[in-house]
């Protein structure tokens, strides 16, 4: 009797994506992640179990058929791969780099019960980056349907928001404040994380959807909401994100050398620093610098830092590193590339010298208390136990906050004490007929994913709403 093959047996642990070192990458701003050969595509692509209710799906806030997707790549169809994620998301290769899986999509996988989770995001990127290598394209312009809408905002809500309202045949203009689309993308997240040719290609596909773009346009300066709805516009999705800058409203903090994350990172990124002496944009960076705060935009701001030549950079944060908000992946290369994490660390004042610059940072020791209402241990200091930091530079990162203009521009718009936008948080509805919002200027600053996935359900409202009207006529 012939005896039965049996099935190979799934690997439990999931392929490892090639980075460069981090001796070579702290001295460089290319991408330090390298993506997957085909061949460890392949191999990643064979752990996914294809289950018959697949749990992934329900952690994707695009919805993506990412068993559907991975199965392609099994079968070596790459094309229809790439196609089946735009089904969905219109910026995979973005979302393959920045997107946190690991607390969405992976965090929900099977397989990870018995081994590691299927690494989904390093899968759509080989799958966008394939794509991208034969300059292939798979868009295709809809005939319009007579309808206008108007997406203030060209960060990733506003970008997901147009994609999906052009693929059903609206006609889309996104007004953008500044010269480039992307928001975060290009002002925000440094050149070694995100590359600017990868946003401007999604940015391209985009744009061939038949989306029109209206740069150095400043909403609520150069039309208000009502103008645009009383000018030919059907419908308004607001995606302004959140620009403005914290401070920690310290004595000395209006020192030179100190930086908000923000402006930091818009001259690193969109004047293009990153690519001096090609571009010699000021920028001034000392021997020692310390960054204050534990998020991404901490961890960007560091590494960046180092790229630019200090050599010294320390990451200030008034917890402990179980309590941090950026990412694993993150931390652990910042961590790579000589980092120094100053926990349990919280800034009181900044010294300068007699010219008015930063010189040293007085701190406080602290301790971890019971939880706060953010579910983090609370810190607390520690009497009497001040000490000094030598810096040349500091960077705040303590987060951001929505630009108000919008909000003082439109009557009848409900806002948060935070300055934020309040939606219906299904139909990302204001409480104005025709408008709504969604993003950080809805959340406050959050993930570029978490953006992608409201301005979806915007899309997907705007649609709805458009169509009722329709009816009612």
């Amino acid at each position: 009797m012939k005896k039965l093959r049996s099935k190979p047996k799934i690997k439990k642990e999931s392929i490892s994506m090639p980075k460069q070192k981090p001796e070579v990458r702290k001295k460089n701003f290319k991408e330090v992640a390298l993506g997957y050969t085909e061949g460890q595509a392949i191999a990643e692509a064979e752990r996914c179990l294809q289950c018959p209710k697949p749990q992934c799906v329900e952690g994707c806030p695009v919805e993506i058929d990412i068993p559907a997707f991975i199965r392609l790549l099994l079968e070596r169809k790459f094309d229809e791969a790439i196609e089946k994620i735009k089904e969905k998301n219109s910026l995979p290769a973005i979302c393959g780099r920045v997107c946190p899986q690991e607390e969405q999509c992976q965090q929900h996988c099977v397989m990870g019960k018995a081994g590691d989770p299927i690494n989904i995001g390093r899968l759509e990127r080989f799958a966008a980056d394939y794509e991208m290598k034969r300059k292939a394209g798979t868009h295709s312009k809809q005939a319009t349907n007579g309808k206008k809408i108007a997406v203030i905002g060209g960060g990733p809500a506003g970008l997901t928001a147009a994609a999906d309202l052009a693929k059903l045949g609206y006609k889309v203009v996104i007004f953008e404040a500044l010269h480039k689309l992307g928001g975060v993308l290009v002002y925000g997240i440094p050149e070694f994380r995100l590359p600017k040719k990868i946003v401007a290609a999604e940015v391209d596909y985009v744009k061939k959807l038949g989306v029109d773009v209206k740069p150095n346009a400043l909403i609520g300066r150069l039309f208000t909401i009502p103008e645009l709805l009383n000018n030919g516009f059907d419908a308004v999705f607001i995606g302004t994100g959140a620009g403005l800058p914290r401070f920690l409203r310290l004595p000395g903090e209006n020192f030179g050398g100190i930086y908000s994350a923000n402006e930091f990172l818009i001259r690193v990124n969109l004047m293009k620093s990153y690519a001096f002496p090609s571009y010699d944009t000021p920028i001034r960076i000392g021997n020692e610098v310390a960054v204050i705060g534990a998020g991404n935009v901490a961890m960007d701001s560091a590494r960046s830092a180092l790229r630019l030549g200090a050599e010294k950079v320390s990451i200030v944060y008034r917890r402990s590193k179980e309590e941090m908000p950026a990412r694993a992946e993150e931390i652990e290369n910042a961590e790579e590339e000589g980092i120094i994490f100053r926990l349990l660390t919280n800034p009181t004042r900044f010294l300068g010298d007699e010219k008015g610059w930063v010189k040293q940072m007085e701190c406080l020791q602290m301790q971890l208390g019971e939880p706060d209402e953010s579910g983090r241990r609370r810190p607390i200091p520690i009497k009497n136990s001040e000490f000094f930091i030598d810096i040349d530079t500091a960077i705040i990162a303590v987060g951001r906050t929505p630009n108000p203009i919008i909000q003082r521009t439109t009557r009848g718009l409900e806002t948060t004490k935070w300055g934020t936008i309040v939606v219906n948080e299904i139909s990302m509805e204001t409480g104005l007929k025709g408008v709504y919002a969604g993003g950080d200027i809805v959340t406050g600053e959050a993930t570029v994913i978490s953006a992608m996935g409201a301005g979806k359900r915007a899309a997907r409202a705007i649609h709805e709403y458009l169509h009722r009207k329709i009816r009612a006529c």
